[in-house]
């Protein structure tokens, strides 16, 4: 694998969501990651190609036989980190919670993705991304006259699997150093918390109130948000500096003196309006067209099937296609240690022979373990 962590082993215990989203991130970034499926499993959303499996390798085990036990925590006793997903207390049932772990390997970076965390007075109880992000206030943020759900994005993938990744890739780095593993506690509560600084920073400078669509960036500012346009598409613009705000209304042919100078607070729903009817004359494309080249800050609200062939993103490879399913591209980019697309996502149990061999159990080994039910091959 190429990559800036080619050369750093990971195990994950395969799970559904943050989990899985931080492992490809390790994996687009060239580890080796060895997928530990459930015996006779499959992708829990029914999926056929799940993107968030790519570039690992899959071996199956039935977790509840104790020689499967011994057999991943000899893998984890060859790898740098762990990736698991479960509820707090799950692993540890398992015999893999990080005391045994970090015994067995005491450079271990041990990570674990829950939404509560792995202690407070929630940390036991289910949830999503929805109810993880309602606690952070970053939910209440969003919307209109209702909180509107922004995917599974701020919970899920910035606040859990991406922060977890950070999180890990950090504690490597310091393991390195000293030598010594640790655990890695990235809830998504926490993380879509910190996912919301900068709108904390508003709120206490006084610049952010907790009305909906009455602020600078929610939707309230008729200059940051979408439009319909004649086609029924929509536009998103941003031009908040005046130097871009002035150019903005220049290209639009705009001399509305309250457009010009928006600064009654109480006047902005009605200067929405009239943008919205202004852009309600014309298609998305020809608006596109109008603003092109120009810094008024103006792009089409492009659907899932347009995004990857729009030429920005043609021009920088940011979408790949793989196993017929058009996703995502490793993201960053590195200048030296270029990351490839990894393989296309396994079969639960594909590689677990290969992957026994690899990490050094014996043919021996391996055929005991089978006879014991313990992994599919």
């Amino acid at each position: 694998m190429a990559g800036p962590l080619a050369g750093v082993r990971v195990v994950e215990i395969a799970g559904i969501g943050p989990g899985p989203f931080c492992a490809m991130l390790l994996a687009d970034m060239g580890a080796e990651v060895v997928r530990i499926d459930r015996i006779g499993g499959g992708d829990l959303l029914g999926q056929q190609h799940d993107v968030l499996a790519r570039g690992r390798r899959s071996a199956a085990f039935d977790l509840k036989n104790p020689a499967a036990t011994q057999a991943v925590l000899r893998l984890i006793g060859q790898a740098d980190a762990l990736v698991e997903g479960f509820r707090p207390g799950v692993m540890e049932r398992l015999g893999l919670g990080p005391e045994p772990c970090l015994t067995e390997n005491p450079r271990l970076v041990y990570g674990r993705m829950t939404g509560w965390g792995q202690s407070g007075p929630l940390a036991d109880q289910a949830g999503h991304d929805i109810n993880y992000i309602a606690l952070s206030g970053a939910l209440h943020a969003i919307g209109g006259q209702a909180p509107v759900v922004p995917l599974n994005l701020l919970g899920d993938f910035g606040g859990g699997g991406l922060l977890l990744g950070f999180g890990m890739v950090c504690a490597l780095l310091e393991a390195q150093r000293s030598g010594q593993g640790q655990v890695v506690d990235a809830a998504m509560t926490d993380g879509s918390a910190l996912l919301m600084a900068m709108i904390y920073s508003l709120k206490g400078n006084g610049s952010w109130s907790n009305q909906r669509q009455d602020n600078l960036l929610d939707g309230g500012y008729p200059f940051y948000g979408t439009y319909c346009c004649g086609d029924g598409k929509w536009l998103a613009i941003g031009p908040l500096e005046p130097q871009f705000h002035a150019q903005f209304l220049d290209l639009l042919g705009c001399d509305d003196a309250e457009l010009r100078s928006p600064t009654d607070k109480s006047r902005w729903p009605l200067l929405r309006g009239r943008l919205a009817d202004i852009f309600a004359r014309r298609p998305r494309d020809a608006w596109c067209a109008l603003f092109e080249g120009s810094d008024a800050c103006v792009t089409p609200v492009l659907d899932l099937d347009e995004a990857p062939r729009h030429p920005h993103n043609l021009a920088r490879s940011a979408f790949i296609t793989q196993g017929g399913v058009t996703q995502p591209a490793p993201a960053p980019r590195f200048s030296r240690t270029a990351p490839q697309p990894g393989a296309p996502p396994p079969r639960p149990g594909e590689h677990t022979h290969a992957v026994l061999q690899d990490w050094g159990f014996s043919e021996a080994d391996i055929s005991s373990l089978a006879a014991a039910g313990a992994i599919q091959e």
